[in-house]
């Protein structure tokens, strides 16, 4: 909310008289005449601005003061640029046509983002355009330098943001001014000092030729690596162009079918014997401007990188090397795609570049584009890439897992190139384990490339490894933490005692452990065999901030890791990473928030593989019957092990697999049967919490549905639940320690019980036809039974109770 004053201010400026308003417009006219502006001109602007701003009504200015105000965007005064462009903003559109008029032909900061951002469609944009680009093709040498330094900037906006608003016309005169700025500005020094950016020294009186990054004269054209005392404005507008070359590439692809010829350009009277014929047809033509501007992008990029192989004078000059590498790599690579005649001219410069700095790991993100440059045109040239894939694969991960930098660069490489590196990079899943350590390191960072990333590692050769090694993420960053350190002084905690986990990592006993965490590339096995031992290695590391981070990334990664291998794994996989599952849910670094989450995807996944796959549980019923017959889970995977026994009770069903036997039912009832009897009928052991009571309804509907399904079991499992509802009237139990939990089971055990009564009802009901979509009468998802098998219980009961006094017309209904 405004303050009283300013509401008060505001009030006036709306309430403002016409004629008060003129009185005023004329007094700031005269203000603005005059050839300085003091603290009075402010003022009076302070208050235009907020008479204009004030109603959502456009205001319109006289022309002369709108003529003055436009002036004021060129004064060397900051404060009256800011003012005048806040005005102009608010009234009507300075238009292109207008701003060529005037006379003020002086561009900065306020006045093209004035300009910009008064452009109501895209015609007043290609007006903008227009206007700057012929006042620039029509400059004469004397002309104001500062229209020249501004115009690329604005153009450069203008094709981010609408791109369509350049026509042909437009691309070809800014393509023949690039043409002139990348090949032909001056190799002299200017006369005075530079002013910052790129290049830096002292004053020189005489006008001296440029020099190389190592000192010596320079002995070809200007680029961007030339350094020098002071520079002309050409040699500015060489950097400009170079800075925005890849995006004029990248946005136009050039526009097909010019040909017009470049009459006026200099690369016909002063250009070397090479330039002349490099931008010559086959039929003796010159070609046309914007293909002639591949050709001397081509040869600008090659002595850029010919000149970043000095030896630099200082640091910044090394960086400035590394920046001018990466982008005259993608400039080439935006030649070849555009010209593929180039591939042939470009491979061999490209490849003695990586021979050069494929050594040297300072320069990795160098090596990125040239990666890119290999796979957009390596199959084109027919070249071995095995090396670079090795590197950027192999090599980066490994050493530079901690370089958040080039973590960015590589994954976003990744994102962008996945298609292409799946077809043409046939050993990039390979590498998983070594990707993964960006992750393991960096979680939140990286998280979202890896979202993406993920489901293009999952394959049938690499699920089983790939899942253990994303539940092994937490020790893998653990791991890493410990090279590193290891790499320093010993680390030592407050009572100066070394960490247990780092001994263990110089131990030589335990280093293929630690090695098989960080391996560089996938098939060498699943999982450790020693698995446990690691995990008791690392139990202290369970603390540790970056093994938390990563761990709270492990489940977003394992719901993306099924979802895409139920997509290409067959039954026999899936059969095997449903055995991971049971494995592993023991086999886990000990965060309990990390176990618990784990646990509860485990579960979800579980059921929908066996959803997926009924046969599942045929073919491992003797490792799931296993897991299910261990007490000790009920109390330590209660999560998992309840949808264990759920698959049990639901899909152990001849209905859906006709391998499923009378023997097999019965087995599977008895283990469940025996592990129920004995949590129902002891207390649990001192510091372990008593049984959920979900599990107790769980194990209670699996024996239903299986006594349903063979008859057999009926008296048993009647048996037993009529034993629990007595032990349970006489108070409370030692294995339950909630009375409305308790009534809730015995509720669920006198309904069971109700229900078996009538085998024919209890089949139909517990045992639902197979792939049925419609509304399931069963379903284990509550504690208590669903509203359906109550009111079924309660139908069967008084059945029963109407046949106990009219056997006939009992015998009439069961009948029907």
């Amino acid at each position: 909310m405004y303050s009283h004053g300013s509401e008060s201010l505001i009030k006036q400026a709306r309430e403002i008289q016409e004629s008060e308003l003129q009185k005023f417009y004329s007094r700031l006219i005269k203000l603005l005449q005059e050839k300085e502006h003091g603290h009075e001109t402010i003022d009076s602007l302070q208050r235009l601005r907020l008479i204009v701003s004030a109603t959502k009504y456009t205001r319109t200015l006289p022309p002369e003061l709108q003529k003055r105000l436009r002036l004021l965007l060129s004064s060397p005064v900051e404060q009256l640029q800011v003012l005048s462009s806040a005005v102009l903003r608010e009234t009507l559109p300075l238009t292109a046509q207008k701003y060529g008029q005037d006379g003020n032909s002086q561009l900065n900061s306020h006045t093209t983002a004035l300009l910009l951002s008064q452009a109501e469609s895209r015609d007043d944009l290609s007006a903008l355009c227009t206007q700057l680009l012929r006042n620039l093709d029509n400059r004469t040498s004397e002309g104001p330098t500062h229209l020249l330094l501004h115009t690329l900037p604005v153009v450069n906006t203008i094709l981010t943001y609408s791109p369509e608003s350049l026509t042909e016309d437009n691309i070809i005169i800014l393509s023949k001014k690039l043409i002139d700025w990348l090949r032909y500005a001056s190799t002299t020094q200017g006369g005075g000092a530079s002013s910052g950016g790129f290049f830096t020294g002292s004053r020189s009186r005489q006008p001296l030729p440029t020099a190389e990054l190592d000192g010596t004269v320079s002995g070809d054209f200007f680029t961007v690596l030339c350094v020098g005392q002071g520079f002309t404005e050409d040699q500015w507008m060489n950097v400009y162009s170079f800075s925005m070359l890849r995006h004029w590439l990248l946005t136009f692809h050039f526009v097909p079918g010019g040909t017009v010829a470049d009459t006026d350009d200099r690369s016909e009277i002063d250009g070397s014997v090479v330039s002349m014929v490099s931008v010559t047809s086959s039929t003796g033509r010159l070609l046309p401007p914007k293909e002639r501007l591949r050709e001397k992008a081509f040869q600008y990029c090659q002595r850029l990188i010919e000149q970043s192989d000095r030896k630099a004078q200082k640091k910044t000059d090394t960086e400035l090397q590394k920046a001018c590498l990466v982008e005259a790599v993608c400039i080439l690579d935006c030649v070849c795609l555009e010209d593929a005649s180039f591939v042939y001219r470009v491979f061999p410069c490209i490849k003695a570049l990586f021979g050069r700095l494929s050594s040297d790991l300072t320069f990795a993100r160098v090596l990125l584009p040239v990666a890119q440059f290999y796979l957009n045109h390596g199959e084109l040239a027919a070249v071995e890439c095995d090396c670079v894939w090795n590197l950027v694969f192999g090599r980066f991960p490994t050493e530079l897992f901690n370089d958040p930098f080039l973590a960015h660069e590589l994954l976003r490489f990744l994102r962008l190139n996945l298609e292409n590196v799946q077809l043409r990079v046939p050993q990039y899943t390979r590498y998983f384990p070594n990707l993964l350590k960006f992750l393991a390191w960096d979680s939140p960072a990286v998280i979202d490339d890896f979202v993406d990333l993920l489901p293009s590692m999952v394959t049938s050769g690499t699920s089983l490894e790939l899942l253990h090694t994303l539940l092994d993420l937490p020790c893998l960053s653990a791991t890493l933490l410990l090279q590193l350190r290891s790499m320093c002084l010993p680390i030592s905690d407050s009572g100066g005692r070394s960490l247990a986990s780092m001994d263990a990592f110089r131990n030589p006993s335990f280093r293929g452990l630690f090695l098989f965490l960080l391996r560089g590339e996938a098939g060498t096995g699943d999982t450790i065999d020693r698995l446990s031992t690691l995990l008791e290695l690392l139990s202290e590391a369970v603390d540790w901030p970056r093994v938390i981070q990563c761990a709270q990334t492990v489940p977003i990664l394992l719901h993306i890791f099924f979802n895409t291998v139920i997509t290409v794994a067959d039954r026999t996989l899936l059969g095997q990473v449903l055995l991971v599952l049971l494995e592993r849910s023991s086999l886990l670094l000990n965060i309990p928030k990390y176990i618990a989450e784990i646990h509860r995807v485990f579960s979800r996944q579980l059921t929908k593989l066996c959803k997926l796959h009924p046969s599942l549980v045929i073919d491992q019923s003797h490792e799931l019957l296993e897991f299910a017959g261990a007490t000790s889970n009920v109390y330590s995977k209660q999560e998992i092990y309840t949808h264990v026994v759920l698959v049990l009770g639901e899909y152990l069903s001849v209905s859906y697999d006709s391998r499923c036997s009378v023997r097999l039912i019965t087995s599977c009832f008895e283990t469940l049967e025996a592990v129920l009897f004995e949590i129902t009928s002891s207390a649990p052991l001192p510091g372990v919490g008593c049984p959920a009571p979900r599990v107790i309804t769980t194990l209670m509907s699996a024996l239903a549905k299986l006594a349903s399904r063979s008859h057999d079991l009926i008296p048993r499992v009647s048996l037993f639940l009529s034993k629990l509802r007595n032990v349970s009237s006489g108070g409370t139990v030692s294995w339950c320690d909630d009375e409305e939990d308790l009534v809730s089971i015995v509720t669920l055990g006198e309904e069971l019980c109700a229900l078996l009564k009538t085998p024919g009802v209890a089949q139909s009901v517990l045992n639902p036809p197979a792939h049925v979509t419609a509304p399931r009468w069963h379903q284990d998802t509550n504690v208590a039974m669903p509203l359906q098998l109550r009111a079924l219980t309660r139908l069967t009961q008084a059945h029963a109770s109407h046949a106990q006094h009219a056997p006939t017309s009992a015998s009439h209904h069961t009948s029907t």
